[in-house]
């Protein structure tokens, strides 16, 4: 899962960062209005942590931009300011969620969870298709008892593949989801990564697999062979 923090104190920033990274998610960091908002407008990530008071343009403007644009990202804005106008005045513009400095980690990660799961986003710990299952906790792909643990690339790419089971997943989707919105990784990076789930679903046997489409992207099917 893909997070863009939009946060003027670079201490706050970097604290938020390491709790996300450490649980798995990818994450990139902005410390101004102009910046956060022309990030948010890419519309690739999956939650923004979206401060008020910022340089260039506050988080009451940037979400009444990106909902004005389309972008229908989950914002949770964190704060310190915490009174019931700026509360009303932040969930008008177009937040979701709405948390008050100092905030618990414990509290910040179930909020991003609720959000992600009001759009349908959150994957079950464990996921089955075709013949085989994927257990996104521990990485592991298994078919009637033979398994392999994937490496990080190679789980958040499957992820993506599940998630887009019943349509095509583009490689620049790939890059910016797994890689970053600034990665120099290209269409290499993507092709290598696919080439080594296609083995690792070959050595469990499935009957499962991962169909280039023609200048589109990836999708995942049931081979009827």
């Amino acid at each position: 899962m893909q997070i863009l923090i939009v946060e003027d104190e670079k201490r706050l920033a970097q604290a938020l960062k390491q709790i996300l990274t450490e649980q798995k998610y990818m994450v990139d960091m902005v410390h101004d209005g102009r910046d956060g908002l022309d990030y948010a407008l890419s519309g690739i990530y999956d939650v923004i942590i979206l401060d008020i008071m910022l340089p260039y343009r506050d988080g009451f403007q940037i979400a009444y931009e990106l909902r004005q644009q389309k972008i229908d990202t989950p914002i949770l804005m964190l704060t310190a300011k915490d009174t019931v106008p700026d509360k009303v005045s932040g969930l008008n513009s177009g937040a979701d969620d709405y948390m008050t400095k100092p905030f618990a980690a414990e509290e910040l990660l179930a909020r991003i969870k609720a959000l992600t799961r009001r759009k349908g986003e959150v994957m079950l710990d464990e996921t089955a298709f075709a013949d085989f299952s994927f257990n996104a906790s521990t990485s592991e792909l298994s078919k009637n008892g033979k398994s392999v643990r994937l490496n990080f690339k190679e789980s958040e790419i499957l992820k993506l593949l599940l998630a887009h089971r019943d349509g095509i997943l583009a490689k620049e989707d790939i890059i910016t989801k797994v890689w970053g919105y600034d990665s120099d990784a290209g269409s290499n990076n993507v092709e290598a990564y696919i080439s080594f789930l296609r083995r690792k679903l070959h050595f469990i046997h499935s009957s499962a697999e991962i169909k280039a489409i023609k200048k589109m992207g990836y999708r995942l099917e049931q081979s009827h062979d």
